[in-house]
């Protein structure tokens, strides 16, 4: 691992910044997906989560305290395009000016994510990523926000996890706009990944010396009985294979061809397939997958096989998988990896003194940074680190019962209390940096 590996913290919009209306942000999809009965655990929202648009501040004080080189964060495009095109909020262009100097004060390195799921709402409703001419929109954002940060920063994202996105927004309706269609859940793929390299483009052009790349979820695809095979393979082409073969090798995966052939026009490929500088992967937990004749996709997650160890919100643990993983993107893709998701998600709350003694976070934390250490020594080029997540946050569809924060968060107080994985994490760093 060289002296020049990153270790850092990751964190989006939608999850963290509250003030859903504040200073002309726009609606995005997930405000109106929240309105809707029965869409969210609790009928939670992001209106307030962590309050982070208020208190970034505070924020990044305990991120200069972990001691993280990088953080990872995503730009809200309803905040500083409310109706997703045309005319900017100079508010919300102005917040993300001040998380940068901040950061750049911490000497922390900002990554900045273009999209982590929140389209406007005012897109979604004259199409959204159902349009190709999305691939325009998003180059449009991309540029804005390019001019605005690029020179101070370097590090810029496309997308984050298009799979899940895509999949749970249009295969499963777990996710907005909350469709089943299968069809549908195919032309969108392909818009998004014109989109990406339309973004790729636009910031070569308007960021001198830009580091680009895409942040990819990779799971391992695992069939529950050997008659859920297909299944499985079905699902890893979805899942792993939908964006990053056609962004970094100029294919679909092979299941996935035929359903693309009526999408893709001439020179589509050329024009998703953009260089990048790098690999982003978000990793969490192997996958167990059955056949569903009554889903429209033919799958369904499963249950894991009784006797694996499991997280505190019973997602399976396999360190092995994650080393696997690595191994694997480096030599598909053979590309600089940086890891910008890993984390352990539990129902916790404060012991009666007043501590969060994350222990079993601890450990996950443990086994896998081993393994990457252990694909490290393989060969693979892994070249930082990010967890999942600073704070505790709104879990999309969970809402704010899962904890995946090294930093627990009352969400009533809104106060910031470090949990004992927090203080582990701040000690690896150090012990890297010496």
């Amino acid at each position: 691992m060289s002296a020049d590996f990153i270790w850092g913290v990751s964190s989006s919009s939608y999850q963290i910044e509250g003030s859903a209306r504040a200073e002309g942000r726009g609606p995005s999809i997930w405000d109106t997906f929240c309105r809707e009965p029965g869409r969210i655990a609790n009928g939670d929202s992001g209106d307030v989560a962590c309050d982070h648009y208020h208190r970034f501040q505070d924020d990044i004080a305990l991120l200069k305290d972990l001691g993280v080189g990088g953080y990872r964060f995503s730009v809200a495009w309803p905040r500083v395009l409310p109706d997703g095109r045309g005319v900017a909020n100079e508010a919300g262009l102005a917040f993300y000016d001040r998380l940068v100097e901040a950061l750049l004060a911490a000497e922390i390195e900002p990554w900045l994510c273009l999209y982590h799921w929140d389209l406007p709402q005012a897109l979604q409703d004259i199409g959204g990523w159902a349009s190709r001419e999305s691939a325009g929109w998003f180059a449009d954002y991309a540029a804005l926000v390019g001019r605005r940060y690029g020179d101070r920063v370097k590090r810029f994202a496309t997308f984050n996890e298009p799979s899940v996105f895509t999949l749970l927004g249009y295969g499963a309706g777990r996710h907005p706009p909350g469709v089943k269609d299968g069809a549908l859940l195919v032309q969108v793929i392909h818009h998004v990944n014109l989109a990406h390299g339309a973004a790729i483009d636009v910031l070569r052009t308007l960021v001198p010396a830009v580091s680009v790349g895409a942040i990819h979820c990779r799971q391992p695809c695992i069939a529950s009985t050997p008659a859920d095979r297909t299944a499985a393979d079905l699902l890893d082409a979805y899942w792993n294979g939908a964006f990053p073969d056609p962004q970094c090798r100029g294919s679909y995966p092979p299941l996935l061809q035929q359903r693309m052939e009526s999408h893709i026009r001439p020179g589509d490929l050329e024009r998703i397939r953009r260089p990048v500088d790098w690999f982003g992967l978000n990793h969490y937990c192997p996958l167990f997958v059955k056949a569903d004749p009554a889903s429209v996709l033919g799958f369904a997650i499963d249950e894991p096989p009784a006797g694996i160890a499991r997280s505190g919100i019973d997602c399976p643990i396999d360190a092995g998988a994650f080393r696997d993983t690595l191994i694997a993107v480096h030599s598909r893709y053979r590309l600089p990896i940086y890891v910008l998701e890993n984390g352990f998600g539990a129902l916790e709350k404060p012991d009666c003194d007043g501590r969060l003694r994350d222990e079993h976070r601890i450990d996950y934390l443990r086994s896998y940074t081993d393994a990457m250490r252990a694909a490290i020594a393989a060969g693979a080029d892994v070249r930082g680190y990010f967890v999942w997540s600073l704070l505790d946050n709104f879990e999309w569809a969970s809402g704010y019962d899962p904890r995946f924060g090294i930093v627990y968060v009352d969400y009533s107080t809104q106060q910031r209390l470090p949990k004992s994985s927090f203080h582990w994490y701040a000690e690896l760093i150090r012990r890297h940096r010496n």
